[in-house]
């Protein structure tokens, strides 16, 4: 007999949607619902399960039955996932964590509640994640890296060895981090952004981004 409890997600929206097919396709769950807070319910259903608003789920789907993922992304430099989390939390619900079997990594992982791993990860031996941390597909996580809560990186992160990444911070496409770095807390790091050395809380790198060319595709010589 499965032990393992229904669990309800926090979200409609697209993040929603993708935990809803991870969990259920190669994580061993059946989500039975989605949450909103009631001010954001505009639906019955959602994806083919009903929305019960939040302040509702103790009566609907209580804690002692239901774990729960929060599917909230990087808004608020990450506030909003916090909040949502330490809410369900405070309520009794357990948080439950995806990690693909598509990503490389190794027993000694270590990771919070909440945790969204997602196919074609990396991750080196020695590396420690804290709790609500969201890593997109196709990251490298170097060696003796710490992560802290609640950070977000997107697809194509390489973060080398060595490196700690302070709690709340949002780590865009492709962006580098060389080894033995440290990030302070709630730093954004835009698309393609590489750093050499230390941040402080709350730095705001971006990366130039590609200008077109003066000459339309139709003028090519060659490509």
């Amino acid at each position: 007999m499965n032990s393992v409890k229904p669990l309800v997600i926090f979200g409609a929206g697209e993040i929603a949607e993708l935990a809803l097919f991870y969990f259920e396709h190669d994580g061993g769950r059946q989500v039975a619902a989605f949450t909103l807070d009631a001010a954001y319910v505009s639906a019955p259903t959602a994806f083919g399960r009903p929305v019960v608003p939040f302040d509702e789920m103790n009566r609907s789907h209580p804690p002692d039955q239901y774990d729960l993922f929060v599917a909230v992304g990087y808004s608020k430099v990450n506030h909003l996932r916090e909040a949502k989390c330490r809410a369900a939390s405070q309520l009794g619900y357990r948080l439950a964590s995806y990690v693909s079997p598509r990503a490389t990594l190794f027993p000694d992982l270590q990771h919070g509640e909440n945790a969204f791993i997602l196919e074609n990860n990396v991750i080196q031996p020695r590396v420690t994640l804290g709790s609500g941390v969201t890593l997109w597909s196709g990251n490298h996580i170097g060696h003796h890296v710490r992560i802290d809560d609640w950070c977000f990186l997107a697809s194509h992160v390489v973060v080398s060895g060595g490196v700690t990444i302070g709690e709340g911070c949002f780590l865009g496409v492709n962006a580098t981090l060389r080894d033995h770095i440290t990030l302070g807390r709630r730093c954004v790091v835009g698309a393609g952004a590489v750093l050499l050395e230390d941040a402080a809380d709350e730095s705001v790198f971006a990366a130039t981004g590609t200008k077109p060319a003066s000459i339309p595709s139709s003028r090519l010589r060659r490509i």
